[in-house]
């Protein structure tokens, strides 16, 4: 690409009052970003079919253009890729979001187009119970899927787990921050950052070099987040959390979403827990249930085997066990499994040994179970 071509693209993207749907005006009337800023201001609104009072004067366009050029360059000296809204280039799933950014900006290689790719958000504070969700989840969804990429926002909590249990578990990982990408905030991720870089993830914002972060650009980022992805899985979130408004703006997509139940007491389920309530977000406690959900068959596994991997063949007794097990934020003793499923101690013990013969629960200190 001319180096010119892509700073009228940039130059686009910060002009005031160009949105995605402004672009794509643009291009049903046949206008490209070199139009916009090189036809005078009474051409430009008859193209565009503008007012004078909502004309883009020339003045304010040879400013935009002016930093855009500046911007280039700052791209070419730190290695930032752009990917313009009408390029092929564009990430085809936030391409179909009405108002996806006019312009990205990317440092690292992640493929942004992978076959497979799920958001995983929640709170900054989150529990054991949440973290060992998050780590499971993609844990086994990376035993089944070498083609999943994980995005999220480089937050404290269980954006953090959910890039680095990626990287542990071999996948890629994208951040989506909410300034430019001359900084990272937090600034305790510095080093997240780069380990995510170099382990072939990626850094995205839509916002320039030297942009800062504040309160409405974290929502924006959201939607971004949201729009990357097949499913957003929320794991835990009160209900003013952000990971709502991910979640909310992933609904309005008609992109999946699934939340992690909790107990109506605990302040940071509450938020999962009216999703699912509202019917915003499906049930997920394991990555049997995202499988389930979305439909995905790994390559090369035959189904049964997948079947038979991820979700035992129970009945009876033992699946209500397993049922009572899987939705506990830890494990359970036998007189508490006794109380909820109301099965007898001798035959409960019995159930619980055939389970752990089978690698279906596991027994911790203190006859204390689990699910595997």
């Amino acid at each position: 690409m001319p180096d010119h071509e892509i700073v009228y693209k940039i130059a686009l993207s910060m002009q005031k009052h160009v949105t995605s749907s402004v672009v794509r005006e643009m291009e049903t009337r046949g206008l490209s970003p070199k139009d916009f800023f090189t036809l005078d201001t009474p051409a430009l609104s008859l193209a565009l079919g503008l007012s004078a009072g909502k004309a883009f004067q020339r003045m304010e366009r040879d400013e935009v253009l002016f930093k855009a050029r500046k911007e280039w360059e700052i791209m070419q000296r730190h290695n930032i890729s752009g990917h313009f809204l009408l390029d092929d280039d564009y990430p085809v799933r936030l391409s179909q979001a009405s108002d996806a950014p006019v312009f990205l900006y990317r440092v690292g290689d992640a493929d942004l187009d992978s076959a497979k790719m799920v958001s995983v958000v929640g709170t900054r504070k989150p529990t054991p119970y949440g973290v060992d969700f998050t780590s499971r989840l993609i844990e086994d969804l990376a035993a089944y899927f070498p083609d999943l990429t994980v995005v999220s926002g480089l937050a404290y909590g269980i954006d953090a787990v959910a890039h680095t249990t990626a990287m542990k578990a071999g996948l890629p990982t994208v951040a989506v921050v909410a300034h430019g990408l001359n900084m990272i905030y937090p600034a305790q991720h510095r080093d997240l950052a780069r380990m995510i870089v170099k382990n072939g993830g990626a850094i995205l914002s839509e916002y320039p070099f030297g942009e800062q972060p504040y309160r409405q650009r974290f929502l924006e980022r959201n939607r971004i987040v949201a729009g990357l992805c097949d499913v957003t899985v929320v794991a835990e979130s009160d209900i003013k959390g952000g990971a709502m408004s991910t979640a909310n703006t992933a609904f309005s997509y008609s992109r999946d979403v699934m939340a992690l139940p909790g107990r109506a007491s605990d302040k940071l389920s509450s938020g999962c827990n009216m999703l699912i309530r509202r019917g915003k977000a499906c049930l997920i406690t394991s990555a049997a249930d995202l499988i389930e959900h979305v439909g995905w068959q790994p390559f090369g596994i035959p189904a049964g085997v997948l079947q038979r991997n991820l979700f035992p063949e129970l009945d009876g007794e033992a699946k209500l066990v397993y049922d009572t097990l899987r939705f506990s934020a830890e494990p359970m003793q036998i007189d508490r499994i006794h109380s909820l499923t109301l099965i007898p101690i001798s035959g409960l013990m019995s159930v619980l040994g055939e389970m752990e013969f089978d690698g279906i629960v596991i027994r911790h200190p203190g006859n204390r179970f689990s699910v595997s």
